[in-house]
């Protein structure tokens, strides 16, 4: 992944995210939105150490 898509997935992580935490089912979504996959969207999320909540299917 190139350093511009990696960006504008970091920065549509970090505008979803509310108190450092994302739901699943937004991660899911963000991950459909942008195109990627949801391990591009945990892998992120790990980078700006935003947590996922209410996890549904385990994919994180």
């Amino acid at each position: 992944m190139d350093h511009k898509a990696e960006k504008v997935i970091l920065d549509a992580v970090r505008e979803a995210a509310k108190d450092g935490r994302l739901s699943c089912t937004m991660a899911r979504k963000l991950a459909e939105e942008l195109k990627v996959t949801p391990a591009s969207i945990g892998k992120a999320c790990h980078q700006l150490q935003i947590k996922i909540k209410a996890c549904e299917l385990g994919c994180f």
